[in-house]
């Protein structure tokens, strides 16, 4: 609590002495948190219905981006901006987040349904093969120096007095929140949605019901890999440019959100993804804080300290195991 206590009097340290700059950053943060969100959906779904850190996570999201700027460059013939930025955006969303769904579909069916009943160790072992293998798909699709791609938005800044934020950021935002309402309905609302918490609460017992449990657990590889594939296309539009390693440092923010508001546990994917995005920015950028050739230290030093002092996360439920 005293910690908490000093961030937050630390943040408003720092809105105090410049509001304009501390706004603007807090925006990227949002925009940054917003990605770190849909990423860490997909490690914490997986592991509520498997018991799987997937590490090849964040390579998938990799991959998402490079498919997208090849739609978009190759397929669409984008190589600037268009007037036309919503629909081209939503197309090259829609055919990454398909492609990524099936790849994540295949990647579970061929390296991970053998090993449900294996040690724990053997599937988290081949997670690590399986991104090894995702990067150099990367390196043959992309090359393995970054190259710049196209941005299909506009590169302008929307002004609200002093205050200026880039329209990207804020469209990765308007994004991202009807993607998260959009899977919180399927988790929660649909048959499918509630065979997947069946299946994570006792896989035995849905079995017994008449749940297909390996369709179940196909769908939520499929759909973790679908908000990768998004998450892969705003992070192209933002940075316009992507790398056969871009995944690995993502991948790992993300797991930290993820371990932050808890494994297992959607709502603390998408409010661990927003604090490391807000912290990340504000470390880079705002007053009083460390700068950002402190910032990786910062944010797994975060990843340590809530392993050692509340391994659940902030929504997590500490549970005993009987034998």
């Amino acid at each position: 609590m005293a910690v908490l206590t000093a961030a937050v009097a630390w943040i408003i340290w720092s809105f105090s002495s410049g509001p304009v700059i501390f706004t603007q950053v807090l925006t990227i943060g949002l925009s940054n948190g917003a990605l770190y969100a849909l990423i860490a959906l997909g490690y914490t779904m997986v592991y509520g219905i498997i018991e799987l850190i997937n590490f090849a996570h964040g390579d998938l999201f990799m991959l998402g981006s490079v498919i997208g700027a090849i739609f978009l460059e190759e397929w669409l013939g984008q190589t600037k901006s268009s007037p036309k930025a919503w629909l081209i955006l939503a197309l090259t969303m829609l055919f990454a987040m398909a492609a990524c769904a099936l790849i994540n579909m295949f990647i579970e069916k061929v390296a991970y349904r053998r090993l449900r009943n294996a040690p724990k160790l053997a599937p988290l072992i081949t997670a690590v093969g399986v991104s090894f293998i995702l990067q150099n798909v990367g390196i043959l699709m992309n090359g393995s120096a970054p190259h710049s791609r196209t941005s299909v938005l506009p590169s302008s800044s929307l002004e609200l007095g002093p205050i200026e934020v880039r329209v990207k950021y804020i469209v990765v935002v308007a994004v991202t929140v009807p993607l998260l309402l959009l899977m919180t309905w399927i988790v929660q609302k649909t048959r499918v949605g509630k065979a997947m918490r069946a299946t994570a609460q006792d896989r035995d017992a849905s079995l017994l019901m008449g749940i297909n449990v390996d369709r179940i657990i196909s769908f939520t590889f499929a759909l973790g890999g679908a908000l990768a594939g998004a998450a892969g296309v705003l992070f192209l539009e933002v940075n316009q440019q992507t790398r056969y390693d871009a995944g690995f440092r993502l991948g790992l923010i993300a797991f930290t959100a993820a371990v932050l508001g808890g494994v297992g546990n959607l709502v603390g994917a998408v409010v661990g993804g927003v604090l490391l995005g807000v912290i990340q920015a504000l470390n880079d950028g705002a007053p009083h804080f460390f700068g950002q050739q402190w910032t990786q230290t910062v944010m797994f030093s975060i990843l340590i300290i809530m392993v050692i002092f509340r391994p659940g996360g902030i929504f997590g439920k500490h549970q005993q195991e009987k034998v």
